[in-house]
């Protein structure tokens, strides 16, 4: 009996260290979580794209001035956010990242954000630099420019991105919102 004691206690404290430590494995190397800029939010908190962490991420590039196609990306961001299951609504990010970060400061970002009813936990409104800008842009092949002191041309693109960072799918042009649900249900599911 006393045998059993010897060989059965060093396994269950051996096992109870083991669940506790949980090991985060390292981000692959084609993560945008290992870009090193720094950001800021409509609340004005600083972070970084890692900051966005373990939860899927829908990814467009606006700018709040706009008048013609980011209402409507706007708009389908909303209608993917309305038909995603409320039961994986904390599994996801709502990312909109200004291409203007001279215009679209944090606080202009959290009136957009409140004037479009986008002001629920899972939204998340970003400005930065113009380098971090343009280097985000680059990884997302999204071209922009701008074309006149409050006008940019820009491509129309959604993206998601998997839980550690990795670009699933993206949408361009004339963007299919089915099917962007569809590929947000799945990678949430699959990062379970």
């Amino acid at each position: 009996m006393k045998y059993l004691y010897l060989v059965v206690l060093p396994l269950l404290i051996f096992s109870a260290c083991k669940e506790n430590k949980k090991v985060s494995a390292p981000l692959p190397s084609d993560s945008i979580f290992n870009l090193s800029s720094t950001w800021k939010n409509q609340n004005g908190e600083s972070l970084q794209l890692k900051d966005l962490q373990n939860k899927t991420l829908v990814v467009v590039m606006i700018y709040t001035s706009c008048k013609s196609a980011c209402p409507i990306l706007v708009s389908k961001m909303k209608n993917i956010e309305s038909k995603i299951s409320r039961k994986d609504i904390d599994k996801i990010s709502l990312v909109l990242i200004s291409i203007d970060p001279k215009t679209d400061t944090p606080e202009r970002l959290k009136e957009f954000a409140r004037n479009n009813a986008m002001d629920a936990a899972q939204w998340t409104f970003l400005t930065s630099s113009e380098e971090a800008t343009q280097e985000f842009a680059n990884v997302l092949s999204m071209k922009y420019k701008k074309i006149s002191p409050i006008e940019f041309s820009h491509s129309n693109i959604i993206s998601v991105f998997s839980p550690d960072g990795q670009l699933v799918s993206q949408e361009e042009g004339n963007i299919d919102i089915e099917k962007v649900v569809s590929t947000v249900t799945k990678t949430v599911k699959e990062a379970q």
